[in-house]
């Protein structure tokens, strides 16, 4: 790429996340997407490393004959298998598809610091897998040999095609939209739906006070989710409200029944992790917890509610739900602030 010499200044009323006005390279003033910027400042603040939480506990409660039963260790590999290629697909989708169409500097900055804490996830998976002396092969694997692992993952690879292409281009209203469908998919249902699922089975051990260090490494990665779903929210009413003529009708209605296909996908995973279930929660409850969270991500983004259940686990509230964020962590994010305050 040219650096254009003796250009004008860039406007900020020309500034879109898709289809505006580029800088040569990230320029930051004049700065339009002020939330963004708010986004990637916080997530400096959150900095953490899973190397820095100890594993001790979690090493001799895993070498225990007694302290996990069957069904507890069938569901925490379950889970650890889904999160290993989870995280790298979202990294892909970041690196690959979104920066590279992305033309706000400021949405850019933070997709960097996301996809930094996508490696930092996987860093993590890794880090317990070492520790507890599991089957790497098995676990990293995992996602080829059970079908309800790959059919969500193979969902969400879906929406990749095209956008991933080296010629694909935001110069047409069908690649615009396409655009604004992966983004919808990867936020909505990818960072939604299908992490917040998994987060409650390790919530669940954490509850028990069992696997406490690996429960603590992924309460850090659902803190960093939950911020990356936020982010894509606003991301999404953004170019809603920029590119009004891309949410059409027919859009809107096929986001809604990708959700719900989503909702499906993740019920058959439940099953999966939970056959005769554990810590009070079963395939059947969690139906209806995932339904409930596939109705507040609708409505995030203005669409209406298909479900309208309560949550079947009151208790995860407080742990997990977007507006009790910042009641995460009150004995250890503090360490984490290289400055400024936390703010949610």
């Amino acid at each position: 790429m040219a650096i254009q010499r003796n250009a004008p200044p860039v406007d900020v009323n020309q500034r879109r996340i898709m289809g505006g006005t580029e800088a040569d390279v990230i320029q930051l003033y004049p700065m339009k997407h002020k939330f963004a910027w708010e986004y990637y400042n916080t997530a400096n603040a959150n900095h953490w490393l899973p190397t820095e939480i100890s594993m001790q506990l979690d090493i001799e409660q895993w070498k225990s004959p007694t302290a996990l039963s069957a069904d507890e260790r069938r569901a925490f590999e379950t889970v650890l298998g889904f999160f290993t290629t989870a995280d790298s697909i979202a990294a892909n989708n970041i690196v690959m598809g979104f920066y590279k169409h992305v033309s706000s500097p400021e949405v850019r900055m933070y997709l960097l610091r996301q996809a930094y804490e996508e490696a930092i996830h996987t860093h993590a998976y890794q880090y317990i897998v070492e520790s507890l002396g599991l089957n790497q092969a098995k676990i990293f694997n995992m996602y080829r040999e059970i079908d309800s692992i790959y059919n969500k993952e193979e969902f969400i690879l879906g929406f990749n095609e095209g956008i991933f292409d080296g010629d694909f281009k935001m110069d047409t209203f069908e690649n615009k939209q396409k655009f604004l469908e992966n983004w919808c998919v990867f936020s909505l249902i990818l960072e939604g739906i299908f992490f917040y699922s998994s987060f409650a089975v390790m919530l669940g051990f954490q509850r028990q006070h069992k696997l406490t260090g690996s429960a603590e490494q992924i309460q850090y990665i659902m803190r960093d989710e939950s911020m990356h779903l936020n982010f894509g929210v606003e991301v999404i009413n953004t170019i809603k409200e920029e590119n009004p003529e891309l949410w059409t009708n027919d859009f809107a209605r096929k986001i809604i029944e990708l959700v719900k296909k989503a909702v499906v996908l993740e019920y058959t995973f439940a099953k999966e992790v939970f056959p005769t279930g554990i810590f009070g929660m079963n395939a059947d409850g969690f139906k209806q917890y995932i339904e409930y969270i596939a109705d507040r991500r609708l409505q995030r983004v203005g669409l209406t509610p298909q479900y309208n259940v309560q949550n079947p686990f009151p208790w995860m509230s407080e742990a997990i739900d977007l507006s009790k964020e910042k009641n995460f962590f009150e004995t250890r994010v503090i360490e984490y602030q290289v400055g400024g305050q936390l703010n949610w």
